[in-house]
């Protein structure tokens, strides 16, 4: 239990971060889900705000289940990859990347700006990578899931 109780903590908050914007971007669709996709420029946000709340629903509770935990984490590794190229990298560069906005409520723009405004994804990043090398990634191996 003692070598476990880590990973576990570590799968906890990434399934209550993920979880919880999941259902924000689903309840809330205005505010997190297709109307902010649509505001960062994010193509076909009617469509991708809800298939991201789904996906980060079903993969953070898989992550929380430690059911094919490995897999959920490359799902969740695409959706915070994503979202700091959309929305923090242009902090990085102090300028709108391509056709996502650069956002206009940040008090600094440049490396420190990055790193505040990030923190969390990049949490996340890590936590997520801690996961996927704990868990490994079955994908299409023929394993069944009472297996371990």
């Amino acid at each position: 239990m003692r070598k476990s109780l880590p990973m576990l903590l570590i799968r906890v908050i990434v399934a209550v971060v993920f979880l919880t914007e999941g259902v924000l971007k689903l309840v809330y669709p205005g505010e997190y889900g297709a109307g902010r996709f649509a505001h960062i420029g994010i193509m076909a946000p009617r469509v991708m705000g809800p298939l991201v709340g789904v996906v980060e629903i079903v993969a953070g509770a898989a992550v929380l289940a430690n059911f094919y935990a490995g897999d959920a984490a490359l799902f969740l590794l695409a959706v915070i990859l994503a979202a700091i190229v959309t929305t923090k990298i242009s902090i990085l560069l102090g300028r709108p990347l391509g056709p996502f906005a650069l956002q206009k409520n940040v008090s600094r723009y440049g490396v420190f700006g990055f790193l505040h405004e990030a923190r969390t994804d990049l949490a996340m990043l890590f936590c997520l990578v801690a996961i996927v090398v704990d868990s490994g990634v079955r994908g299409g191996r023929k394993t069944h899931w009472y297996q371990r």
